[in-house]
């Protein structure tokens, strides 16, 4: 099922597809990245992010850029593979997008990976971003392995028409 909805995906999008843009994939920390923003792969926003334990790419934007980012969230639930832009707090970026790259259940698909990188890279190109960093969307508390969401994320990125530079980066634990 969600193959089909990853193909049919891809097609509605076709019509938009022009050129081929490969990110850059890095291996390092999110939030250390030079560039103008970056992507939190959040939740759909059905819990409040204040009853949600800080962890991941999340916890570590509360803990280094603060909470405004999260206040700024809209008090609705985000859908499946949507995007929204905040703040980026005390963070040296000009935005955060927060993707909603998880279920209900806490799981990630290859249909939400895909409309999470689809849905940020168009949000950054209305946003005027020439930059944007993204993890490895759904690798973390979406469960999904790593290398798959990878693969989904590049495949998905080849053809997509924009002038946006993305970094894709792989959490490295610093030594």
């Amino acid at each position: 099922m969600a193959g089909q909805q990853a193909a049919g995906l891809n097609r509605a999008n076709a019509a938009h597809r022009k050129f081929d843009v490969k990110p850059q994939v890095v291996e390092g920390d999110l939030l250390d990245q030079d560039v103008e923003a970056i992507v939190n792969a959040w939740n759909r926003n059905i819990i409040p992010w204040w009853l949600l334990w800080p962890h991941g790419v999340s916890g570590a934007i509360k803990k280094r850029g603060g909470l405004q980012p999260f206040k700024e969230l809209p008090r609705r639930p985000i859908p499946l593979g949507e995007a929204v832009v905040t703040s980026a707090g005390r963070l040296p970026f000009r935005a955060i997008i927060h993707v909603a790259g998880i279920n209900g259940w806490w799981r990630a698909s290859e249909f939400s990976i895909r409309r999470s990188v689809v849905n940020a890279v168009s949000l950054a190109g209305r946003e005027g971003f020439s930059s944007i960093a993204m993890p490895v969307v759904g690798s973390g508390a979406g469960s999904f392995s790593q290398d798959k969401a990878l693969e989904f994320i590049v495949d998905e990125m080849e053809g997509i028409e924009t002038d946006v530079q993305v970094k894709v980066v792989r959490f490295k634990h610093p030594n």
